[in-house]
């Protein structure tokens, strides 16, 4: 099943972000080439793709996992959540309608 997890970063997590980037972005990699990627990216703080030192406000990630149980398991082991630049993370299921 599809889950999507949303994790909502604190106050001024730009520099912290960047920072556990690298391994962030590992995983989802590694999910995408499993083929349980469908889509993942960052919310930017205000209304640009590219919002400098702005930052960004949170992350969205719509991915397949075995369970909800396994979803929250895999999003407890984010670098963003180990490090502290997300607040809170909510793992829910998801059908996708559309496309």
């Amino acid at each position: 099943m599809l889950y999507s997890i949303v994790g909502m970063d604190v106050e001024n997590s730009l520099e912290a972000r960047m920072a556990a980037r690298p391994a962030h972005v590992e995983r989802l990699v590694d999910l995408k080439n499993q083929g349980r990627l469908i889509i993942a990216g960052p919310n930017p703080a205000i209304d640009s793709s590219d919002p400098g030192e702005a930052g960004f406000s949170g992350s969205i990630i719509i991915a397949e996992f075995g369970s909800l149980d396994d979803a929250q398991k895999w999003a407890n082991q984010d670098p963003y959540r180990l490090t502290g630049v997300y607040d809170s993370v909510s793992v829910k299921p998801f059908n996708q309608a559309l496309p």
